[in-house]
Parts: structure tokens; sequence; C-alpha cells
């Protein structure tokens, strides 16, 4: 099953981690989210009840157009355009054009995991 590892990190926690890797002293292992937010809430705000269950619906009908993702989910277009888009730069969802030119939704991943951190790293471990 296809997981996509979301993590939750400050702006600075994640330039940090940014520039570490282009100077080569961090090399990012494969259980290591690959997608980041800066908080709980803008991940919930994205990713809410009803735009997984929006993403349940292509994933299930991979409907051909947006027209049809409409149709299927009750939402206007243009509702849908702006999410669809938001979810596409966080890799969500991929649009590509249809045979007709109409924009398609796809959804590339089965699950979505939340790596949500209880402390900072440079707080150490809780004590037991």
């Amino acid at each position: 099953m296809k997981t996509l590892r979301v993590g939750i990190a400050s702006y600075e926690e994640m330039k940090a981690r940014t520039l570490a890797i282009a100077r080569g002293e961090h090399k990012p292992s494969a259980e290591e989210p690959k997608v980041w937010f800066t908080s709980p809430e803008s991940f919930a705000r994205v990713l809410s009840d009803r735009n997984r269950a929006m993403l349940q619906v292509i994933a299930g009908a991979a409907p051909e157009s947006l027209a049809e993702l409409a149709e299927l989910t009750g939402r206007k277009k243009s509702n849908l355009s702006r999410t669809l888009k938001t979810m596409e730069r966080y890799g969500f969802v991929q649009l590509k054009r249809g045979p007709r030119g109409s924009l398609v939704a796809r959804v590339p991943y089965q699950r979505i995991s939340l790596v949500l951190p209880l402390a900072h790293p440079e707080q150490g471990r809780p004590a037991a």
C-alpha cells in the first residue's frame, strides 16, 4: 500500500532541515515525511472531512473531468479547482489534462500518515 508521510514542523525547523540536506549533513531516510505542514491545524484544513471524502470519490470513481467530480461530490467546479490545486501542491492529488483537454484528478496514494512530534528536537526526550 502506497503511503505518503506528512510531518509537522515550524518554518524555521523546515528551513534548517532543508539547509542541512543541501549541505550534505542530513540524508533523509525513506521513513521521514515527504510533505511538511507548519501546524496540525493547517494539515486539518487541507485534509478536512469534506476533502478526504472527495479524495475517496476520486480514488473510487476515477472521474474523467472536474465537471464529473463536481456532479459526484455536489461541490462547485470553481471550488473544486482551488481545492485540488492546493492538494496538488502537497502531493495529495495529481492533476493532468484528459483527452479532451479537461482537468483530471488522480490520487497517487492509498494512505496518508501524519508524523506528529510531541516535543521539539532541542527539548530532548520526556522524562519517564
